[in-house]
């Protein structure tokens, strides 16, 4: 049985999608597995005599915006700018208003294809995809850094240093001393590379996992809420960082290919050239992050949200503690 916050949201499509078609209604409403920190839904548009299938990406409950996140409004601009500058994309529907009485959160059209990570870098029928991806991957990266930061003047900007002391805090403020962490954090200060020579828009979170993948490769780059103006060669290392691997350790990027094709591809696409140090410091900045990210879920767990989620993603943190030793060694 649905419950009554269900119920509300059905409701609300089903005002709202005489607006997005002429005389559409909304069907076959259903929550989906995907997104850990905002709610995601697929419901089908009927008009016309033809259903069109779409997804509504909203804040839990409609109103509980995170005070890291950009914003959905900014995300969705966003995904606009992304498409027009070459990026894949899905097509953004329509921004959520206050008038519409659902939140905060935008309906974009769905794009057929997989995000599991695990999947992407085992199956059979993505295997042709894999010999491609990870320069394919470079490629998106080098049209996402030709967006304009100007656009999106809100969004936070870092350097290289301001980014290690931001986790550094959040780590010494859970209260729980880890000494690889801490060995860690010397290494990041004694390689922190300088301010770039431009700062770029990065996405933040371009990884397996955050990519619909199909047969012919990248179909939509998803999940920008974390976009933010600094160093692009961040989002190189992020995708590298072992956590999205999925078991695949072998293949550096995502689990399913190579640096030095994605380097490539980053560079033929027009991407600035690659620093391979700079590369080393943000896939070690990477475990870090995504470390201290995990153990920061200890106080979610027992304080506002004790999901088996929450719980089994704070367990993960000494994976990046292991993580961190391979690469601090190598």
């Amino acid at each position: 049985m649905a419950s009554s916050a269900e119920n509300d949201l059905e409701s609300g499509l089903n005002a709202l999608a005489g607006r997005l078609a002429p005389g559409g209604v909304m069907a076959s409403l259903r929550r989906l597995t995907a997104g850990a920190t905002q709610e995601v839904w697929r419901f089908e548009l009927v008009a016309d005599g033809e259903t069109t299938p779409l997804i509504l990406r909203r804040a839990p409950g409609g109103t509980r915006v995170s005070e890291t996140a950009i914003g959905l409004e900014t995300e969705a601009a966003l995904v606009v700018a992304a498409a027009a500058a070459g990026v894949p994309a899905p097509p953004v529907r329509h921004v959520l208003e206050p008038e519409d009485g659902l939140g905060h959160g935008f309906i974009m059209g769905f794009v057929e294809g997989e995000t599991l990570g695990g999947r992407i870098v085992r199956s059979e029928e993505l295997a042709g995809a894999r010999t491609f991806l990870a320069r394919q991957c470079g490629e998106v990266l080098a049209r996402i850094h030709t967006m304009n930061p100007g656009d999106f003047p809100r969004l936070r900007r870092s350097t290289p240093a301001e980014l290690v002391d931001q986790y550094r805090a959040t780590y010494r403020a859970s209260n729980l001393p880890r000494p690889v962490f801490e060995l860690a954090f010397r290494w990041l200060d004694a390689h922190c590379p300088p301010p770039p020579d431009e700062m770029k828009l990065v996405h933040g979170d371009f990884r397996n996992g955050n990519l619909m993948i199909g047969p012919d490769g990248v179909r939509a780059v998803l999940d920008w809420e974390i976009a933010h103006v600094g160093d692009p060669m961040e989002d190189l290392g992020w995708i590298c960082t072992n956590a999205w691997r999925f078991g695949m350790v072998d293949k550096p990027v995502g689990g399913f290919g190579e640096r030095e094709d994605l380097w490539a591809g980053y560079e033929a696409a027009g991407g600035a050239p690659v620093k391979r140090d700079h590369a080393l410091f943000w896939e070690v900045f990477g475990s870090m992050r995504w470390g201290v990210m995990c153990a920061s879920m200890v106080a979610a767990f027992r304080g506002a949200d004790p999901s088996v989620e929450r719980a089994v993603i704070a367990r993960r943190t000494s994976e990046n503690e292991i993580d961190l030793l391979r690469l601090l060694a190598a």
